[in-house]
C-alpha cells in the first residue's frame, strides 16, 4: 500500500482497489480476533474512551497533577502505616508524608488545591496500636 494515487483516478476507487488487491494476496487473514466480536461493541463511550483504551492496552498510567499525586501518595503512606510492622516503621512513614505536606504547602504545588494537613502521628500510632491488641 505504498504506492501513491495515480493522477485523474478517484481517490476513492483506487483505495478500493489496494484493498481489494489486499485481499486477494490473503494479507487480511489470520488478524488477531479473526470472527470475534469487536471489543466495546454497544457500550457507550465517553468523550475520550481512545485515549483510556490505549493507556489501558500499553499499560501506562495518567500522569496526575502534583496536588493530587501527593492526596494519593498521602492516602497510601497512611494504610502503609496502618499496616507496619513496628511502631518505629508506621511513625516514619507518617513523618514522611508530613514532611512532602509540609514542604507542598510551604512551596505551592500546581494543580487542584491540596486540601492536606500533616497527619497527627501519634494518632495514627495509637490507632496502629489499637490493632495490634
Amino acid at each position: 500500500m505504498t504506492d501513491r494515487k495515480p493522477l485523474g483516478v478517484p481517490f476513492e476507487s483506487w483505495i478500493d482497489r489496494q484493498i481489494r488487491e489486499a485481499e486477494e494476496r490473503g494479507e487480511f487473514d489470520d488478524l488477531p480476533g479473526q470472527g470475534k466480536p469487536l471489543p466495546g461493541v454497544g457500550e457507550q463511550l465517553g468523550e475520550m474512551w481512545w485515549i483510556k483504551q490505549k493507556i489501558q492496552s500499553e499499560g501506562l498510567s495518567m500522569p496526575l497533577p502534583p496536588t493530587l499525586a501527593l492526596r494519593k501518595d498521602a492516602e497510601e503512606a497512611l494504610v502503609q502505616a496502618r499496616g507496619a510492622r513496628t511502631e518505629a516503621e508506621a511513625r516514619r512513614i507518617v513523618e514522611e508524608i508530613n514532611h512532602r505536606i509540609r514542604e507542598a504547602i510551604r512551596t505551592g504545588l500546581s494543580g487542584p488545591p491540596l486540601n492536606l494537613m500533616p497527619y497527627d502521628v501519634d494518632q495514627v500510632v495509637s490507632e496502629w496500636r489499637k490493632a495490634r491488641r
